[in-house]
């Protein structure tokens, strides 16, 4: 029988917790029930300090030390659970954010029902890209967050006017495509893990063109040399038989991203596969079939882009010379992760 923890174990367990989360619910207007709903996870700095309140509802109030504090939303691959990013959103915590997840089910992609980061193909037509935001779920998530400002445990906390979107595969491209701070006031820089800019021939872009990133904005673009889902998806944006076996997140850096001022990073990482970014990993969902083996282990992949997306994170926000220099270190041909580590 495992004995139980004594009162003062219990005490500094609780006493060393430095982040805690809460849940929100998010309206998507324009959508029909059951598909109008977004759950949110808010990862934030807490300090817990024994009273009644907080043993008594498990709600422990933000660190004030660090407040307000800059957020980064973290937007999910198709069919991949909010929860896959927890890993991330408890480091950006940690290293003073508040990081938001999320979850919506609902029926866009081929008219499937599916969880998704928001997708609007008809936004990304060759004819209609860059005129208006592409990912619904943004307007619903920032509303939100604005109520949480507003009223309740985090009120006060967040600074909504520095604001960073981030995500992976899908979630990562509708990252790179709506940080626009015309569109979205407030958001100031993104990054993206297994995402690109590679038109999709079925919305009329032409065998090998990229879709522009047209903001002048701090980026991070990061991929892996294991990615066996980007490599079985080429069919989307080459023609049968086109040959053309460059990467296409290199070539989003290379050829889709302005700027030479320095602010845009692309790290491509030694042995890690489309999935070496999500844990813990479900394989009864999303494409885990296509990936490749990884020949890094997937933990070190993300202890290492935990601490690259920390620094960038905080650079780009915060303007900090030191997560500057850090993140030059990280991403540079010297480090033995980085196959990849070039900066415009």
């Amino acid at each position: 029988m495992t004995p139980r923890a004594s009162s003062s174990e219990r005490l500094a367990a609780v006493e060393s917790m430095d982040v805690r989360a809460v849940y929100r619910a998010a309206k998507v207007e324009g959508r029909t029930a059951p598909y109008d709903n977004i759950t949110l996870k808010l990862h934030y700095p807490c300090r817990y300090s024994g009273s009644f309140e907080e043993r008594d509802t498990g709600f422990i109030p933000p660190d004030p030390a660090g407040s307000p504090f800059p957020v980064v939303i973290i937007m999910p691959g198709i069919n991949i659970s909010l929860e896959g990013y927890g890993w991330l959103a408890h480091r950006l915590a940690k290293a003073g954010f508040v990081a938001a997840t999320y979850g919506w089910v609902t029926r866009e992609i081929g008219d499937r029902v599916s969880l998704s980061p928001g997708v609007q193909l008809d936004r990304l037509t060759r004819a209609n890209y860059g005129q208006e935001p592409s990912c619904p779920a943004l307007p619903a998530i920032l509303a939100e967050l604005r109520q949480v400002q507003s009223q309740g445990l985090l009120a006060g906390h967040l600074d909504l006017d520095r604001i960073l979107l981030g995500g992976h595969s899908a979630g990562g491209s509708m990252a790179l495509f709506n940080a626009r701070p015309d569109w979205f006031p407030g958001v100031c820089g993104a990054f993206a893990y297994a995402a690109h800019s590679a038109g999709n021939l079925q919305l009329g872009w032409e065998a090998g063109s990229m879709m522009p990133i047209t903001e002048d904005l701090p980026l991070l673009l990061m991929g892996g040399t294991r990615d066996g889902v980007i490599t079985g998806s080429r069919h989307r944006y080459q023609k049968a038989g086109g040959g053309d076996e460059r990467n296409p997140v290199e070539r989003t850096f290379r050829e889709a991203v302005p700027g030479e001022g320095g602010g845009r990073y692309l790290l491509m990482v030694e042995g890690a596969s489309h999935f070496s970014f999500v844990w813990p990993k479900d394989r009864s969902t999303g494409r885990d079939y296509l990936d490749c083996h990884p020949q890094t282990s997937d933990r070190e992949v993300r202890r290492y882009l935990g601490r690259v997306i920390s620094f960038f994170c905080r650079q780009a926000c915060k303007d900090d010379p030191a997560s500057a220099a850090s993140l030059r270190k990280l991403c540079h041909v010297g480090h033995p992760l980085a196959a990849v580590a070039e900066r415009k």
